[in-house]
């Protein structure tokens, strides 16, 4: 009671898309009357029972829903037998004092007399700790609890803990990432750290080359967790070779950039790149958890960091919020759960997920025309979202990349990444289809724009 179930529980459900449902209300909708008066008139035991039954009608209807279960109604076994098995479960945190501060004065039958009102919190924890898959203080730490997503500062010496299971892990970095935090990493996983393995700097992890000779070194069984420490290019390499080798095993995403930390180790989007295109392989695998240390930023050079600051400013923008002027704790925190509440949402891309490729469409056609060799992912990302924004007429939007990122054209062949943009995995029957932001937090997607103004928005980033 007082946790803010029926506050939070609306806005979390709108971030993800999916309806809302208060067992609360439905049960004064049922009885058609005040929760205070069907309790008070009808005796716990009936109260109880309702609610139970309710509670299991939501629980079975199929669809993904948020749904905000009352303390007691926790009390019947089958209620909390479905909850932890069939739903993902996460305890809204709060102290006593705040509860009550909260709920008293209230009228709530249960919450006439401080003393017993403690008393029944203390008595009712035990079954929360039993029930929660996870905890929250907020709306941003329920999407990220939801996604398996763990942001901490200091989280990478909490490594064994937050990996899933007791299962042995292989450890996967480059040499670059290996040397910097490789030790503290295997100093985290203690005796859970069965091997070790090196991937490339940079593209070239994301090769098929690459990932072959990652599967030939991997020894771990069906039972197994691969722990990919690195940048987005590690989490996507290893995180393909976890969704394939034996068919699929478990997999922990620990990224040390700010472009992994806020998106590519986010959302279970696995790829390699091809001569033709980038990310033409891959697959739909959500890693286990997302440890995410913002402390880690601190050995990132400041070219590194303008990297990441691309996908900051896009999400920022996609949602409506400054967040690239954000301290880095609370700005990775809140990048990470806005892009989290749109993959759990949407988690194939059948839909509205697509928003997040704002820009990447030019940006994978210029990586692609220079070989994953001459342009960074980055700058190549702050290349495509002024593009984007030229296209969708929005000049707020652009000055704010112009000014954050200070994107330059690049020297790539015009007619290679003609070719490559035409080769995007977002087109459609032959047609290319755009992430648009006609408004600053209203984006649009599946946009087909005449190919004449695509092609002149294409050669206005490419040098002369």
């Amino acid at each position: 009671m007082g946790a803010g179930k029926s506050t939070l529980g609306p806005s979390l459900a709108a971030r993800l898309g999916r309806p809302f449902f208060d067992l609360d209300t439905e049960l004064e909708r049922i009885a058609r009357m005040p929760l205070g008066e069907l309790f008070t008139t009808r005796g716990e035991a009936h109260f109880r029972a309702l609610e139970e039954e309710r509670g299991l009608e939501l629980l079975e209807r199929g669809t993904p829903s948020v749904i905000a279960i009352g303390a007691g109604g926790l009390g019947t076994r089958a209620l909390r037998q479905r909850v932890r098995g069939s739903a993902f479960a996460v305890l809204l945190d709060i102290e006593a004092d705040e509860a009550w501060r909260r709920v008293q004065g209230s009228g709530r039958p249960l919450a006439r007399d401080r003393v017993d009102f403690e008393s029944l919190l203390a008595q009712r924890r035990p079954v929360y700790e039993a029930i929660a898959h996870a905890r929250a203080h907020d709306l941003d730490g329920a999407v990220l609890a939801a996604g398996g997503v763990h942001v901490e500062v200091g989280a990478l010496a909490l490594l064994a803990a937050l990996v899933p299971a007791a299962s042995p892990a292989a450890l996967v970095a480059d040499a670059r990432v290996a040397g910097i935090h490789g030790a503290d990493a295997q100093l985290a996983l203690g005796a859970r750290a069965a091997s070790t393995h090196e991937l490339p700097v940079g593209e070239e992890a994301k090769t098929p080359g690459a990932v072959a000779r990652l599967w030939e070194e991997l020894t771990l069984d069906r039972g197994g967790v691969l722990v990919a420490l690195g940048g987005g290019c590690t989490t996507d390499a290893a995180g393909f070779a976890a969704a394939t080798y034996l068919r699929g095993i478990d997999w922990v995403a620990v990224p040390t950039t700010l472009v992994g930390q806020v998106d590519a180790a986010i959302g279970g989007k696995t790829g390699l790149n091809l001569p033709g295109g980038k990310n033409l392989v891959g697959a739909f695998h959500w890693p286990a958890r997302a440890v995410v240390d913002p402390a880690l930023l601190g050995t990132l050079p400041a070219r590194e960091r303008l990297e990441g600051m691309a996908e900051v400013v896009k999400t920022g923008l996609l949602v409506g919020e400054p967040l690239w002027e954000l301290a880095d704790p609370e700005l990775v925190r809140r990048s990470a759960s806005s892009k989290t509440a749109v993959c759990l949402g949407d988690p194939h891309e059948a839909g509205r997920r697509a928003i997040l490729n704002l820009g990447h469409t030019f940006a994978h056609a210029l990586e692609a025309a220079g070989g994953y060799e001459e342009l960074s992912h980055g700058r190549a990302v702050a290349l495509g979202l002024q593009a984007a924004l030229r296209l969708s007429g929005n000049l707020d939007a652009l000055e704010v990349v112009e000014r954050v990122l200070h994107p330059r054209p690049v020297r790539v062949d015009r007619d290679r990444a003609w070719a490559a943009l035409g080769r995007d995995k977002k087109a459609a029957d032959g047609r290319l289809r755009l992430v648009l932001l006609p408004r600053t937090g209203e984006p649009e997607h599946g946009v087909e724009v005449p190919p004449a103004d695509v092609r002149r928005a294409l050669d206005e980033l490419i040098a002369r």
